[in-house]
């Protein structure tokens, strides 16, 4: 493959871009495969700008009548970078009446003259005010001919669940919809099973994200455990309850290295295995996203950490996943002695097909422009 990919200063430990030729854009499994072989796992996230003329959907103007049944408000608490979010269920709506409510003078973004101001100001007031979400809604935007990238029909390992054992779990291999506004937020976390995960902005204003990569994962589990010691001890994975919030300036402090970017409409993310990530809105949106997995990502099923106070928290059996793709190892699975370190560096078995190639054109990122047109470029803290 010969896409053009655009990296940061700090090479494949920063999040990559990349922008797939048409042709190359037609097999899902075979790009995850081909970026992999580039390492853009190794940051935990990564952006993928389709074909110019690609579009999921002709028209979004017949969705104003969708409705949103249980929009969140997200009430935060806290103080110094470490907060605490709620989610209070509100009555359903339209797509109409959320719209008109995140772009009233109350929940509108502010003005800011570049994304550094805006994110100074989402930290500043994260507590204030609290946003509504139009989270977790069944269903999906795109045209029912997409074959592209269709968050619908994925065609990857993980529809094994589905084909095996007829289980459909509700935004785990079905799309959810996502209604932004301002503020808005999603909690540090990783995905349910330590999944891949999917998130295609469909319209409206930018989504931003910070990712530690999963090299560093458990230093932010540690200093999570540390801060919110009651929480830990209630639940040994409470950060799947999606309630952290812990701010740049803090991770900074504690030497704990992070990215982030800029998400915008027409643009894809792709989340990686035991990747966390967190982020905020910029305003009225929405996005669709999903999981999916590779071969890589067993090893991570099998060793995930689940929340053990809820009972609605995602549990997948992996024997099925063992037994078709790790076969000489089913047995021992089966008497709990398959252990096995991971190697996040890693890319999935798949890119073997690319690994003798040679590495593509890639440049760097451009810095910031004075118009502040969300270039937001990824970068690594350390925390000096």
């Amino acid at each position: 493959m010969a896409s053009d990919l655009v990296s940061p200063n700090h090479g494949s430990k920063g999040i990559m871009t990349f922008y797939p030729t048409a042709e190359e854009f037609k097999n899902f499994n075979r790009y995850i495969a081909y970026i992999e072989s580039k390492g853009a796992h190794k940051a935990g996230l990564a952006k993928i700008v389709p074909p110019k003329d690609w579009r999921p959907r002709k028209s979004y103007d017949d969705i104003d009548d969708l409705v949103i049944p249980a929009p969140i408000q997200q009430v935060v608490t806290g103080q110094s970078g470490l907060f605490t979010q709620y989610n209070i269920q509100k009555r359903s709506m339209t797509v109409r009446e959320f719209r008109k409510i995140a772009n009233s003078d109350k929940f509108c973004s502010p003005r800011y003259d570049d994304f550094d101001e805006l994110e100074r100001k989402y930290w500043k007031n994260v507590t204030f005010n609290p946003p509504i979400y139009g989270a977790d809604v069944n269903g999906s935007l795109y045209d029912p001919n997409i074959k592209e990238w269709n968050i619908c029909h994925l065609g990857t390992i993980l529809d094994t669940v589905e084909h095996e054992s007829g289980i459909t779990i509700e935004g785990v291999n079905t799309p959810y919809l996502y209604f932004g506004m301002w503020k808005t937020t999603f909690a540090w976390h990783t995905e349910d099973m330590d999944l891949y995960s999917i998130n295609y902005l469909h319209f409206g204003e930018p989504k931003s994200w910070y990712c530690v990569s999963p090299e560093h994962g458990k230093r932010l589990e540690r200093l999570a455990k540390g801060f919110f010691p009651g929480s830990s001890q209630n639940c040994e994975a409470f950060l799947r309850h999606k309630m952290t919030l812990i701010s740049p300036s803090i991770l900074k402090k504690y030497g704990i290295p992070f990215e982030k970017i800029t998400q915008e409409a027409g643009e894809f993310m792709i989340t990686f295995p035991y990747a966390y990530h967190a982020g905020f809105n910029h305003g009225f949106n929405c996005a669709e996203s999903t999981n999916f997995a590779t071969e890589r990502w067993i090893e991570y099923g099998k060793q995930a950490v689940l929340c053990s106070c809820r009972k609605d928290m995602v549990k997948i059996s992996m024997d099925v996943f063992v037994k078709k793709f790790q076969p000489d190892r089913y047995d021992q699975w089966l008497a709990g002695r398959d252990v096995t370190s991971i190697d996040h560096s890693q890319p999935t078995p798949e890119a073997q097909e690319f690994l003798g190639e040679p590495f593509c054109d890639v440049r760097q990122m451009a810095p910031p422009q004075p118009s502040g047109k969300w270039a937001w470029p990824a970068c690594s803290f350390t925390g000096h």
